[in-house]
Order: structure tokens, then C-alpha cells, then sequence
């Protein structure tokens, strides 16, 4: 009779335990969805520079050679220059230009422009033993995408776009390259003189009027470099996104 109890007693039990169980774990699941949740504050890193989100820099030392830009020269937030590179009053570098003075020294001169994409080199020695070191002279515009290695420009001179100028090539005052030429290593275009083709050839003596106008071309830039060199930032715009970020993060900024 006790047995018969005890075999019933339990499984009335059992049940009744189950829902209590639920019952309690439903409550408590409940109350925690209803509880405020902390708000999650990350600390920003200490180890990390607030101000530079560029991701590229400008002037790159390298050693004891470190680049030198004039005040009134411009150079685009985006160009690359590195170790001996001098750049002169009045110049402008334009925006994915590189000028690489790791080898040998770059000289940009007075009033002169290196156009977008161009790439400027020089090597330890040219193999014409002429100056190994590149010189771009007063008053000359480089077209874009143009690559130039330790080679010599005189003042008032126009290299067209696309153009290849080798080691130890040599160009005259008052000349001009047309676009997509190839200047042999050490060879020499003479003053006053049109050259074009690959490799380069001369085509035709330039005008009195032509020579006149490539200077003015120069000048001409330079005031175009002048309105881009009144709305640069060092360091770009991007940092105000960032801060905007941080904001809706709740970091302090």
C-alpha cells in the first residue's frame, strides 16, 4: 500500500515541477529583456596619431636627404617625394606625380610643372658619363604620365605627354618634344628645334613665336597652381569623416 503511494505521489509530482521550472525560467528571460542594456563606450587606442588618416605620405626622407619644397611651390596631397628632391619657388607637382631622390639628386627649377602621373628618377651613374642626376630647369612644363631619368632639361622647354627622356639624354633651351617620344640614352636635342617619335627625330625648327609662347604656357600653370594651393590641406578632408564616426560611436574626439 505504501509502495502504491509513494509510485503515485511522484508522478504527480514530476509535472508539476516541470512547469514551475518553465515557468521560473520564462519569468527571469522576461525581466532581462526589460532591463535598460549598457551602453557599450570603446576607449580609443592610445598608440594610434588623431590627425593623419592620409594613408600615403608626401614627403618621404630618406637617411640625412630630406625633400625641400619652397613656400609658394605647390605639391598635391597625393604626389611621392623622396630623399634628394628639390623643388623651386614658383613650381608645382601635380597629383600622382613621383619624384624618387633615392639614387641621385631631382631638382625641379623656377616656375616649372611636373604633370600628373609622371615619374622622375636618377640613377647612381649614367652610363654616357654625363651628370647622373636630374635637372629640370626654369620655365618648363613635363606632360603627364612622362618618365624621366637623369636627364637634363634646360630652361623654357616643353616635354609632351607620355614621353620617355633616358639616361644622359639632353634637352636645349627652347625646344619642345612632342607627345609619345623616346629620347635615347645621351642623346641631344638642340636649341630651338621641334623632336618627336621613338626614337626621337627632328622634325622642324620652331618659330620665333613658338619659342615666345613656352614660357608663357609655364606662367601659365603657375596661376592654375595657385587656386589649387589656396584650398589645400595637408592632411585632406577625410579626418572629418572620422570624427563624425567617432561621434556616433560615443568616443571623444
Amino acid at each position: 500500500m505504501a509502495t502504491s503511494i509513494a509510485r503515485f505521489s511522484r508522478r504527480g509530482l514530476a509535472p508539476n515541477l516541470i512547469r514551475r521550472f518553465f515557468a521560473a525560467e520564462a519569468a527571469l528571460a522576461k525581466k532581462t529583456e526589460d532591463a535598460p542594456k549598457p551602453k557599450l563606450t570603446p576607449s580609443p587606442s592610445p598608440d594610434r596619431a588623431k590627425w593623419d588618416y592620409r594613408g600615403q605620405r608626401q614627403i618621404i626622407p630618406l637617411g640625412q636627404w630630406l625633400p625641400k619644397v619652397a613656400v609658394d611651390a605647390y605639391a598635391a596631397p597625393n604626389v611621392v617625394l623622396a630623399g634628394q628632391v628639390t623643388v623651386w619657388d614658383g613650381s608645382s607637382v601635380w597629383n600622382g606625380a613621383v619624384l624618387r631622390g633615392d639614387l641621385n639628386k631631382i631638382t625641379l627649377g623656377f616656375c616649372s610643372n611636373v604633370q600628373e602621373r609622371c615619374v622622375v628618377h636618377a640613377a647612381w651613374s649614367s652610363p654616357t658619363g654625363l651628370p647622373a642626376e636630374t635637372l629640370i630647369d626654369r620655365y618648363v612644363t613635363v606632360g603627364a604620365y612622362s618618365l624621366l631619368r637623369s636627364c637634363t632639361i634646360e630652361p623654357e622647354c616643353i616635354i609632351g605627354q607620355h614621353s620617355i627622356l633616358m639616361e644622359g639624354s639632353l634637352v636645349e633651351t627652347r625646344s619642345i618634344l612632342e607627345a609619345g617620344s623616346v629620347v635615347p640614352p645621351g642623346r641631344r636635342i638642340p636649341s630651338g628645334e621641334l623632336w618627336g617619335g621613338n626614337p626621337a627625330r627632328f622634325i622642324r625648327t620652331l618659330t620665333n613665336e613658338e619659342t615666345l609662347e613656352i614660357p608663357k604656357l609655364a606662367v601659365a600653370i603657375n596661376h592654375l597652381s595657385g587656386d589649387y594651393f589656396s584650398e589645400f590641406l595637408p592632411y585632406s578632408t577625410v579626418y572629418l569623416e572620422v570624427e563624425k564616426f567617432k561621434k556616433s560611436l560615443g568616443i571623444a574626439v
